[in-house]
């Protein structure tokens, strides 16, 4: 590969994802979700994906959408969030999700991009977390059809810890505000989130940026994630509808215009 990592679009970008390919996508609710990336995946005849993403989008919006055409068939995930579609499918055995403390998706995700195969927390320890038997997928009669293992536990300083494994996909998608064709990504504020993790954890990373600059363009000292980590680099435009950045739930003070 050349060190011009810059693709036309994002349906070459993601031209390659295979059925069943496994994915991890950056973003936090709606906030820093590579939208493009997905519209582009939601046109292609392509499925059963594994995803590990913080969340789910909303029910019309960001993994939702793969989720509603029934694309995406395991998730990896630290909440539900406000998608009542991700809920209708879990409970009804249509799909099969595991749930993660945040900090340790954070950081199953950095171990797997770092070469770390596995590493111990005290998050969970004493729960369901480390002793097995979390619902992963319900059968068609309600009944819990897959659950989780029981975790090997050590103790450190006279607290119990949870070995947990890091993780790493075929493809991760993320979303900049500014790259370099080198691959070199600035996120901005809390649009950061889980990009980094995730960029880390894809063999393949994929990054749709705002703004493509040149290389040398871009301080080092402002670069949040190397271009070591990132394969391919698309710019989305702004009058772009899939790269709308849209808020998941916006909080106002009653009286104020625009208020509830």
């Amino acid at each position: 590969m050349g060190l011009d990592k810059a693709v036309d679009s994002a349906a070459e970008a993601v031209a390659d994802v295979a059925e069943g390919a496994s994915l991890a996508v950056g973003g936090f609710g709606l906030c820093g979700i590579p939208s493009a990336l997905i519209a582009a995946l939601l046109d292609r005849e392509v499925g059963g994906f594994e995803v590990v993403s913080n969340n789910c989008g909303v029910d019309d919006w960001g993994l939702g959408l793969l989720l509603r055409a029934g694309r995406i068939a395991r998730m990896t995930s630290s909440y539900v969030g406000e998608n009542k579609e991700f809920a209708r499918q879990y409970l009804s055995g249509e799909l099969e999700v595991e749930l993660v403390p945040q900090g340790t998706l954070a950081e199953r995700l950095r171990a797997g991009g770092a070469g770390i195969p596995a590493f111990y927390t005290p998050a969970g320890a004493g729960t369901q977390v480390g002793q097995g038997g979390l619902p992963w997928r319900y059968g068609p009669d309600g009944q819990v059809a897959v659950a989780s293992p029981a975790k090997e536990t050590r103790v450190f300083d006279g607290r119990e810890h949870l070995l947990e494994e890091g993780i790493t996909t075929d493809f991760a998608l993320v979303r900049a505000a500014v790259g370099d064709r080198h691959g070199n990504l600035v996120f901005h504020s809390s649009a950061r989130n889980f990009n980094p993790l995730a960029a880390m954890a894809g063999r393949v990373t994929v990054a749709e940026v705002e703004h493509l600059v040149e290389p040398g363009e871009l301080d080092p000292d402002e670069v949040h994630l190397p271009g070591i980590f990132v394969q391919r680099v698309v710019r989305v435009l702004p009058d772009d509808p899939a790269a709308v950045r849209r808020i998941e739930r916006r909080c106002v003070r009653s009286g104020q215009e625009g208020g509830a």
